[in-house]
């Protein structure tokens, strides 16, 4: 299955160079949140209008294939009271399982 992350590329590139992507959404860590947060092809524009249309930096958007993680994913909903679920990956992400990195 492939999923989708929405990430500044200075995040990705300390990723590709330390081997380990670890941020869970703009200013949040994997360890704060307990999680990355991912979204389906059919959500990452949505919500990159509305968590990322105030950030200035350049972003990417990083098209993950879950068969290449060694982390679980899990479809969760976001907050209480929605009704939507979202892909959650429970780990630090490889960027090896990134197969395709898209400037926004």
């Amino acid at each position: 299955m492939r999923i989708f992350h929405i990430a500044t590329l200075a995040d990705w590139t300390d990723a590709q160079a330390s081997g380990a992507y670890t941020t869970s959404t703009v200013g949040v860590t994997l360890e704060e949140e307990g999680f990355l947060h991912a979204s389906r092809a059919d959500q990452w524009e949505g919500v990159r209008a509305r968590y990322y249309a105030d950030i200035d930096e350049p972003l990417v958007l990083l098209e993950i294939d879950t068969d290449l993680l060694d982390v679980p994913v899990v479809e969760e909903l976001p907050a209480p009271g929605a009704t939507e679920t979202f892909p959650h990956v429970y780990g630090a992400l490889d960027p090896a399982a990134v197969v395709t990195v898209t400037r926004l």
